[in-house]
C-alpha cells in the first residue's frame, strides 16, 4: 500500500511522525512536541494535515498542538482514559479500536506504564508502530505512573507484533540507553555491535530512531528478561520475567 512515513525531529531530543496515505492524500501527525518543524515538513511535502494522533498527555508530546491546529484543521485522536488531562479530543479511543487514515488503518494498543492511559498506534499496512515513550530504541519509558508489571505487560503486547515492524518511538535516547544496556547484557554480541553503530551515528549527528522490532528483540534488555545471560548478571536465575523486568527498570532509574 503506497504511503510515506517521515520522522520529524522536535525540541532537543523528541520525535514526531507524519504518516501520509498517497491514495487519498490524507496525513496524520503522531504527537506534537512543537509545531514549527511539523509545519515545515508538511509544507515541504505539500501535504494537508488530516488528523493528529496523541499517545499520552506529557507536555513534550502535546504542547505544539494549538499552534499546529491554528494553521491546519485536523481531527485530534487520543485515549479516552486520558481525555481529562489531554488537549480537547475529537475522537476518544481505547485498546482494540481502529483509526482510519484514508486507506490505512491503525490499531490502538494500551501500553500503560510510563503513564496510565498511554497508547500506541500500530499500522499494519505501513509496517509501523508509534510507541512514543513505551517501547523505545534500546529502552522503555520511565514509570512515572504505572507499575513494572503493567509496563512489562505492555512490552509483551508490542513483542507480539511482526518482527519487521518499524518502532517509531518518541526520543533520541538511544546512546544513553545503549550504555546502560551493556551493564546488564555485556556479552550480547548484537548489542555490542549496535552500541558501536549508535555511537558512530550520533557522532555524525544522525538519528538512531526509528528502529526495527527485530533489532529491539535482539538487543533491548527491557524485552529480554527471560535471557539467561541477563538473569545471571542480575543474580536472578529463577525469578519471574516481570520481576527481572522490574529490576532492569530500577537499575536504569539509578544509572
Amino acid at each position: 500500500m503506497p504511503f510515506d512515513l517521515i520522522t520529524v525531529p522536535c525540541l532537543s531530543d523528541n520525535y514526531a511522525y507524519l504518516l501520509h496515505d498517497r491514495n487519498t492524500g490524507e496525513t496524520a501527525c503522531i504527537d506534537v512536541p512543537e509545531a514549527g518543524p511539523i509545519k515545515a515538513a508538511l509544507e515541504d511535502h505539500g501535504w494537508t494535515l488530516s488528523q493528529v494522533w496523541l499517545t499520552h498527555h506529557h507536555w513534550d508530546h502535546v504542547d505544539g498542538l494549538a499552534d499546529l491546529l491554528a494553521d491546519h484543521h485536523a481531527s485530534v485522536v487520543g485515549a479516552a482514559a486520558d481525555a481529562h488531562r489531554m488537549p480537547e479530543l475529537n475522537v476518544r479511543v481505547k485498546e482494540g479500536d481502529t483509526v482510519k487514515l484514508g486507506d490505512l488503518s491503525a490499531r490502538v494498543i494500551d501500553v500503560s506504564g510510563h503513564t496510565v492511559g498511554h497508547i500506541a498506534f500500530y499500522v499494519a499496512d505501513a509496517g509501523a508502530a508509534f510507541t512514543a515513550d513505551s517501547l523505545m530504541a534500546l529502552g522503555c519509558g520511565r514509570l512515572f505512573e504505572g507499575t513494572p508489571e503493567q509496563m512489562w505487560g505492555s512490552m509483551q503486547k508490542l513483542m507480539e507484533l511482526p518482527p519487521e515492524t518499524t518502532i517509531c518511538s518518541g526520543h533520541e535516547y538511544t546512546a544513553s540507553n545503549a550504555k546502560f544496556a551493556l551493564t546488564v547484557d555485556p556479552e550480547n554480541a548484537a548489542l555490542i555491535s549496535r552500541a558501536k553503530a549508535v555511537e558512530d551515528a550520533r557522532e555524525k549527528g544522525e538519528p538512531t530512531v526509528p528502529s526495527k522490532l527485530s533489532t529491539e528483540l535482539e538487543t533491548n534488555p527491557f524485552l529480554r528478561p527471560a535471557d539467561p545471560g541477563i538473569r545471571a548478571t542480575l543474580g536472578m536465575p529463577d525469578a519471574s520475567d516481570s520481576d527481572v523486568f522490574a529490576e532492569i527498570r530500577k537499575r536504569k532509574d539509578d544509572f
